[in-house]
């Protein structure tokens, strides 16, 4: 079976914020027949979707996301801070779940020459 990787940033029950490596299972289906089948994860509902664009420069100063959201990352690149400290970078073709609805969230800086092209897909 293959996956696809994500990280995931939340926030604990005091409000601090964390990321953590996780994958989700695709298992071979039909998913679009005639098409031959094709690997696909557990359907899950959702209740919007937004693109955004972060110009070069952009910083957002600590803040939570506003809405559990998976944040696909289609240029650029961007570093985010956890509450608890801990930096990542993430590129274009990466995916994160933002799940740090509460408390004092996360910082995100915009990297290098490239605006950063985001799709957003928020959970029902």
């Amino acid at each position: 079976m293959s996956h696809i990787e994500y990280l995931r940033r939340y926030a604990d029950s005091d409000g601090c914020s964390h990321f953590g490596v996780k994958t989700i299972g695709l298992e071979s289906k039909d998913y679009a027949p005639p098409a031959p089948p094709l690997s696909t994860s557990v359907i899950e509902s959702a209740d919007n979707s937004v693109f955004l664009e972060l110009p070069v420069g952009w910083y957002g100063d600590w803040h939570p996301t506003p809405v559990k959201q998976w944040l696909i990352l289609m240029t650029g690149a961007c570093e985010f801070e956890a509450g608890d400290g801990e930096r990542t970078i993430r590129k274009a073709g990466d995916v994160v779940l933002l799940d740090d609805t509460i408390g004092k969230g996360h910082q995100t800086k915009v990297l290098g020459d490239v605006a950063v092209r985001i799709s957003a897909i928020h959970f029902a």
